[in-house]
């Protein structure tokens, strides 16, 4: 099942008939996929008896589109869908029953489109195998909140060398059994991600292990984006 992004808005669907969800996913929930993810949500609300506005043509499709697709393995509190609808009407977030992990927040009619997502906050631990020390620490911080951070990103067009620096904004460490850390980073042109962020580390810092958890999403102006 493909996702339509931008097809909500060129399809005739009026904002009457569009509605945006927020979710979290967590828990078990974080190893299923972006593909199964719609699908999942597409059988919960035919469930709860939200009718879904679908193509027309010989494979139609619902409209339906997640705002950057989630990374399995991460969880995240600030999840968002956009839904086409056949009726005018919100739906009760309570009457739809995901799978557990998955647990819709608010539904609401949206007012801006996704590509006005500028920054996103995620939080995570990295994990040692050895134990961690204050000097780990201080490490992390200098190789992160230096002025230029090259690394060579993978891009849909391939490898090319990116300064990441300038995408990163109020990252924080705290030493506890794992180092916790906190930043917001840029989420669309360029997309950066926790990955990045390890691979701008020197080798001796880099975890053996990373968790990682959405917290929130933001606009250019860092106002939460809805």
């Amino acid at each position: 099942m493909r996702s339509c992004l931008g097809m909500l808005y060129q399809c005739g669907v009026s904002a009457m008939n569009k509605v945006r969800f927020r979710y979290e996913k967590e828990g078990k929930a974080k190893y299923i996929s972006h593909l199964d993810l719609m699908s999942t949500m597409q059988r919960s609300f035919r469930r709860a008896g939200i009718r879904l506005k679908y193509s027309e043509g010989f494979n139609p499709h619902p409209y339906m589109s997640v705002a950057l697709p989630l990374s399995v393995g991460y969880e995240s509190s600030c999840e968002l869908i956009d839904v086409a609808l056949i009726d005018n009407v919100i739906p009760d977030v309570n009457t739809v029953v995901l799978p557990e992990g998955i647990t819709l927040i608010d539904s609401y009619t949206p007012g801006r489109k996704f590509n006005d997502i500028a920054w996103i906050k995620i939080s995570g631990n990295l994990q040692y195998n050895n134990p961690v020390t204050q000097s780990m620490v201080d490490g992390l911080e200098n190789c992160l909140k230096k002025d230029s951070m090259i690394i060579n990103k993978r891009t849909k067009r391939g490898h090319k060398d990116l300064d990441i620096a300038p995408y990163i904004k109020d990252i924080s460490f705290n030493k506890k059994d794992d180092i916790s850390f906190s930043a917001k980073i840029s989420a669309q042109n360029p997309t950066i991600n926790a990955e990045d962020l390890v691979n701008a580390l020197d080798d001796g810092l880099k975890p053996d292990f990373i968790s990682i958890r959405r917290v929130e999403i933001y606009d250019t102006d860092m106002i939460i984006f809805k």
